[in-house]
């Protein structure tokens, strides 16, 4: 009889050919903090990664001294400062503060934070970057006004914290507790760990291998990568499909039947692009596509020698003889995988994972246009729908095929909410304010929402002159998005042409107090007679 070292290695060879079904997708999540007294050592390295440090609550610890930063553009005079274990930020010129509830970010580039207001989450206006060991102003807060209301939304937290609690479509407004994992953990890469520790915590002998919980090592290498996609791959436009919630999404699943990324097309950057600019490389193709982000990544671990460590794995495909370059120190990441500075992100680098032959080599888009993170024909129409209505604005080449889907939309009588806001939308472009408040009307009944639908909506009824349920319609989205500065400031127009001042007067007090920075308002309240 073979030994228990060779049924092992005969299961893995069987693992490799045959389709692993796992049996978590359904179970309950358990935190890491359930993995640890069995897999501690795991546990301890991870804990000390990028992913494993994504998400803390902030400390004093964090900022040696006041720091003042002041934003040209709009003029606003930001502090960081310490009080007692905890860190706040303020806004000197309208005397505001906050206090600083969670930091965002491992610190390899920086850390951003958040603040609450309510049961709401909103980033605040300071960020913390690390290369440039400096406070300076959060991204894009370069270029608004905006204060300490920019809400913190779901498709962007879900990256960088182990379960964020977010209520779905109600921008930045969270359950609580508002996480229910502060940072990336266990589960977020194999799943709900419920039936694992259930299974083990009764004496079952693990089968080999373990179906209970989803080991990344044995899906098929596409399926790997869709849990690293999640994150890694912004792409140009991404649609949750029909009824989904990016909490959805478990290992060792299809990533394109939680989230559609549509890309128009390569880009020659790394910021959300790691994915693609690996399979721009050379390696990939070479590879025939079996190299993926773990064929590199310990998940676990981050190597205390990175040059070292990255060097082996080359030498997994290469050779010492592949490399002609002079003194290079043994260093391929150095010249091949060097980091640029972020676009987007002042004081900020990323690896590029298009991994050139040389520096210079010039970037190239391969010809194929628009890509999919999966089989677009397979895509449920809305979902297209939404996805080129997205990208027409930035590629208007796309507004034809638009157009086409929401013709095969209305021939295939299909009534979704999507459709319907949409047939509402153009027909108030068209200047048909009767076609469009009903289709509109019927779109809410359906499940239509966002700030967007709800200032169509009340342009619709204004339009067809039914100036008491447009106001109607405003109020029932700001209950919904009571941080839309659009559809806060259009309610108070609402009001003052349907004449109620009182009302008018009331909202535009509760605007100012929500969104003091919004000078242009104070000084209309101030013009209200008291």
């Amino acid at each position: 009889m073979a030994g228990s070292e060779e049924l092992n290695v005969l299961a893995l060879l069987l693992v490799s050919l045959v389709a692993i079904e796992f049996r978590n997708s359904g179970a309950q999540y358990v935190g890491s903090r359930a993995c640890m007294p069995c897999h501690k050592a795991v546990y301890d390295k991870f804990s000390k990664t990028a992913m494993g440090r994504s998400m803390t609550r902030p400390g004093a610890q964090m900022l040696a001294a006041p720091v003042r930063v002041t934003n040209p553009k709009s003029q606003r005079d930001y502090q960081v400062f310490r009080e007692g274990g905890d860190l706040f930020q303020a806004d000197v010129g309208l005397g505001l503060q906050y206090k600083l509830e969670y930091a965002v970010g491992s610190g390899e580039n920086g850390i951003s934070f958040a603040i609450r207001r309510g049961n709401h989450l909103f980033q605040a206006p300071l960020s913390y970057y690390a290369a440039a060991k400096r406070w300076d102003l959060s991204p894009g807060y370069e270029e608004t006004g905006e204060g300490f209301n920019r809400p913190i939304f779901e498709d962007c937290i879900v990256c960088h914290s182990g379960r964020p609690q977010a209520v779905p479509k109600r921008d930045g407004l969270f359950r609580e507790p508002p996480f229910g994992e502060l940072a990336i953990g266990c589960e977020n890469c194999h799943g709900p760990g419920e039936l694992h520790v259930k299974e083990r915590s009764h004496g079952l002998k693990a089968p080999m291998p373990d179906t209970s919980i989803v080991n990344p090592h044995h899906l098929p290498a596409r399926l790997t990568e869709d849990i690293c996609m999640q994150c890694h791959q912004g792409g140009d436009t991404r649609v949750l499909l029909p009824g989904k919630s990016y909490s959805d999404f478990r290992p060792g699943q299809p990533l394109v039947e939680t989230v559609a990324i549509f890309s128009l097309e390569a880009k020659n950057s790394d910021l959300l692009e790691h994915h693609a600019s690996m399979k721009l490389s050379a390696c990939f193709r070479g590879s025939k596509g079996k190299l993926g982000c773990v064929t590199c990544h310990d998940p676990h671990d981050e190597p205390a020698a990175p040059a070292a460590f990255f060097r082996a794995k080359c030498l997994t495909c290469h050779t010492e003889s592949s490399c002609t370059a002079r003194g290079r120190d043994d260093d391929c990441i150095a010249c091949h995988m060097p980091k640029r500075s972020v676009e987007k992100i002042s004081h900020s680098a990323l690896t590029n994972h298009r991994i050139p032959a040389r520096a210079s080599e010039a970037f190239t888009s391969p010809a194929g246009g628009l890509s999919v993170n999966g089989d677009e024909a397979q895509l449920p129409l809305v979902t297209r729908l939404q996805a080129y209505g997205g990208l027409a604005s930035r590629a208007p080449a796309l507004q034809q095929k638009y157009t086409d889907l929401l013709s095969d939309a209305v021939r295939a009588g299909n009534e979704d909410a999507v459709v319907l806001a949409a047939l509402g939308h153009k027909a108030l472009q068209e200047s048909n304010a009767a076609s469009a408040s009903a289709l509109l009307a019927k779109a809410e009944g359906k499940g239509a929402t966002g700030p967007v639908f709800f200032l169509d909506l009340a342009e619709s009824l204004s339009q067809a002159g039914r100036g008491k349920d447009s106001t109607a319609a405003l109020e029932r989205g700001e209950v919904l998005f009571p941080w839309s500065p659009a559809l806060r400031k259009r309610l108070v127009l609402s009001y003052i042409r349907q004449k109620t001042y009182n009302k008018a007067k009331t909202a535009m007090e509760r605007y100012v107090a929500d969104f003091p920075e919004d000078e242009f308002m104070q000084r209309l309240l101030k013009q209200v007679p008291q």
